[in-house]
């Protein structure tokens, strides 16, 4: 199975830079404990669909960002 690429070079770029900062305060004890882990799944998640170019959700609603 291959998944088909539904996104594009600005969602893939705004997806990294929000995982660095979330990684970055979670670094800096700005953000800890359960909430902070939640943070860090949350900013796996979006570096994982970055690096695949898939987005399950944007497949879900039809999205498609990707440029042709």
């Amino acid at each position: 199975m291959r998944l088909k690429k539904n996104m594009g070079p600005q969602d893939k770029l705004i997806r990294v830079v929000i995982s660095f900062v979330i990684a970055l305060l979670y670094y800096y004890n700005i953000i800890s404990g359960y909430f902070g882990i939640a943070m860090m799944l949350i900013a796996i998640v979006l570096l994982l669909t970055s690096l695949f170019r898939f987005c399950p959700i944007y497949r879900i609603l039809g999205k498609d960002t990707c440029q042709k």
